[in-house]
């Protein structure tokens, strides 16, 4: 009698065991459902910046860059910043970024396939936070959050591809262009509003930049989450004249080397250890606590280098399946193409 109350007890507790597990990752699959595809719509009063880069030399770089609109301009952490860097009390050197001041960073760098050779024009902007919400559950809160847009010329220098990925390799999203190949477009592709996360982007950018047309990447509040990209004229973008701000645009190795008042500089980014390649001041809570098991990595949703020099030590994989890390990997363009789909 006493071992049967036993076997009972044992069971009970693994049934209790299994009850708790089941209602953990209940809860997590309804935050992480809530987080990434329910977004409060924004108002026509919500003020907004558009962010458009400085005219220095007139080159590529320059003219292909984006315009970005930022909805909700009235807080700080909406408005696209600059990294910068400061000592502490202690003489640390430690790493923010500055709302006040608006700069685009860019980076060139080329691919080849059997089909040809390509260049990326990659663009990078950087936000002083993203808040924390529990009402709406705001899975990626942290500090000094980043988004990268990532135009893909072809040999006669039209934009074939427009990439837009945050810079934890979250939310990507690839758009063609009607300068790209039927053929090359994925296996079952269709020309109709792709969904990702929530949001709603075309399936295709009828873009022309030699005929003065420039892309405009609406960013939502918050998040700042690629709302919509457009291929816009000039006309279309004095909604942006009472509202625009020009941000420079300079290397995106400068990020390595940020200057610190007094003497000295700083890397934006751990230069050794575990976390080799992160964003200083960039682990998100709620991403490492919710979905690190998933990725199987502990940092997972914290902001990236995008350098060659991080290809294995950090790789930028866009696929959350860890079988999938290198096959994903954004720094090999031409693979993580492959991966998704395209056959450039």
């Amino acid at each position: 009698m006493t071992h049967l109350k036993h076997k009972n007890k044992a069971a009970a507790q693994r049934t209790s065991r299994s009850r708790i597990l089941s209602a953990l990752l209940c809860l997590t699959a309804v935050l992480l459902f809530q987080a990434c595809s329910h977004h409060v719509p924004i108002k026509p009063e919500t003020p907004f910046i558009c962010y458009r880069a400085a005219v220095q030399n007139g080159d590529a770089l320059e003219r292909l860059a984006p315009v970005f609109q930022a909805w909700g301009a009235d807080k700080a952490h909406n408005r696209i910043g600059r990294p910068k860097a400061f000592s502490d009390a202690n003489g640390k050197p430690q790493v923010y970024t500055d709302s006040g001041e608006p700069f685009f960073f860019v980076r060139q760098t080329q691919f080849s396939t059997s089909k040809g050779d390509y260049t990326n024009l990659v663009y990078r902007i950087h936000f002083s936070k993203i808040p924390y919400s529990l009402i709406p559950f705001t899975l990626t809160a942290g500090k000094n959050a980043g988004l990268l847009v990532v135009i893909t010329l072809n040999q006669e220098e039209r934009p074939v591809l427009v990439t837009t990925v945050h810079t934890c390799g979250c939310y990507l999203s690839i758009i063609p262009t009607t300068h790209l190949p039927k053929e090359c477009l994925p296996e079952g592709w269709e020309d109709a509003p792709q969904r990702v996360y929530g949001e709603t982007h075309p399936a295709l950018l009828h873009y022309s930049p030699d005929q003065g047309q420039r892309l405009l990447i609406e960013l939502r509040p918050e998040i700042h989450r690629v709302m919509n990209v457009r291929a816009v004229n000039e006309r279309e973008l004095d909604a942006c004249n009472d509202s625009l701000e020009e941000a420079p645009i300079i290397a995106a190795d400068s990020l390595r080397e940020l200057e610190i008042a007094g003497g000295g500089s700083v890397s934006f980014f751990h230069e050794s250890g575990v976390r080799k390649g992160f964003v200083k001041n960039s682990v998100k809570p709620w991403e490492s606590l919710l979905m690190s098991w998933m990725a199987l990595d502990l940092f997972v949703g914290s902001d990236k280098a995008y350098s060659d020099s991080m290809v294995k030590d950090n790789p930028f994989y866009t696929s959350l399946k860890p079988w999938n890390r290198q096959k994903s990997n954004m720094l090999r363009f031409a693979d993580f193409l492959r991966f998704w789909g395209y056959d450039l």
